[in-house]
């Protein structure tokens, strides 16, 4: 039998799923440390990961009969892709299974900057009642901006061209998009047109520090911005600096430059909505990964 290590937490559905086949021994350890990752990942033939767990290449060096990794998620960049190839190890995502739940977060998040929902909420919970104070815009007729046509940045168009919200988009290797209302253009466009800007994209060298200082003073005035997809892509401090000064009127960010994030700057702002890397964590969304890694896994070994 395949030996199955399950190194970070996944859906009991993707567990059921991977024992009810009789193929393999499941295996969950999912707070295993990284040092007992790198000594006991050899007994393994496959290992399954999300965030929080990372496959280096001291840690593959030690993986003698591992054949698969599978990232429980849409990125990869906590697996040594370059070593596991070295190695012949296939390394596999879930890119569909999340893809719901990151796009829903975005626009729950555009509907809180354009509402100043946090800062509303803060402010009623203290009893001031500042009915006047909290104008909004909405989501209507604006322009988004999309960073990224994947399936995150798909799903999120969708649902912003049903809020009858203007969707460019951007992405290097998608050449045409057949959802109504999206049209795709040039990045220096998405630059200079969008109201609310959507990272969508992963963390690779061309993306790591995009959104920076020159960027955001090409932006609207009072544009906002949303990251839901890797931390390093948007320059931290200068988003700061844009937020103070009403050049950025709001920002949503779910991921950080360092994570977790326990001391970030962007923390002391009113003007921003902040959570803790939870795009995919939705109970559909967790359950669908689960499954999904479970059906990765089984097609691979048959």
């Amino acid at each position: 039998m395949k030996r199955i290590l399950i190194a970070d937490p996944l859906a009991k559905e993707g567990v059921e799923q991977l024992k009810s086949y009789g193929i393999f021994e499941v295996v969950e350890k999912t707070d295993i440390s990284p040092e007992d990752l790198k000594q006991e990942i050899g007994q393994y033939n496959a290992v399954v990961v999300r965030s929080r767990s990372k496959i280096l290449k001291e840690t593959l060096e030690q993986a003698g009969n591992l054949e698969l990794i599978v990232r429980g998620g849409v990125g990869t960049d906590n697996i040594d892709k370059a070593t596991a190839k070295e190695k012949n190890i296939a390394v596999k995502n879930t890119p569909l299974a999340s893809s719901i739940s990151v796009a829903e977060l975005v626009i729950g998040m555009a509907l809180a900057g354009v509402r100043g929902l946090a800062d509303a909420t803060a402010s009623t919970k203290k009893g001031l009642w500042e009915k006047k104070r909290f104008k909004g815009l909405e989501l209507y007729g604006k322009t988004l901006g999309i960073i990224g046509l994947g399936n995150i940045g798909k799903e999120t168009a969708k649902r912003a061209v049903a809020f009858g919200m203007k969707v460019l988009a951007y992405d290097p290797i998608v050449t045409s998009c057949a959802i109504d209302g999206v049209t795709l253009t040039t990045l220096e466009k998405i630059n200079t047109d969008a109201d609310i800007l959507s990272v969508n994209c992963p963390k690779t060298d061309s993306t790591c520090n995009l959104i920076d200082a020159s960027f955001i003073a090409k932006m609207k005035d009072g544009a906002g911005i949303i990251n839901c997809s890797r931390g390093g892509i948007i320059v931290e401090n200068d988003l700061v600096k844009a937020l103070q000064s009403g050049k950025i009127s709001f920002a949503g960010i779910d991921v950080y430059e360092k994570e977790p994030a326990k001391e970030n700057p962007l923390f002391a702002l009113e003007n921003v909505v902040l959570t803790p890397h939870i795009g995919a964590q939705t109970k559909e969304g967790q359950t669908r990964v689960g499954v999904e890694v479970a059906s990765v896994i089984h097609d691979f070994f048959q």
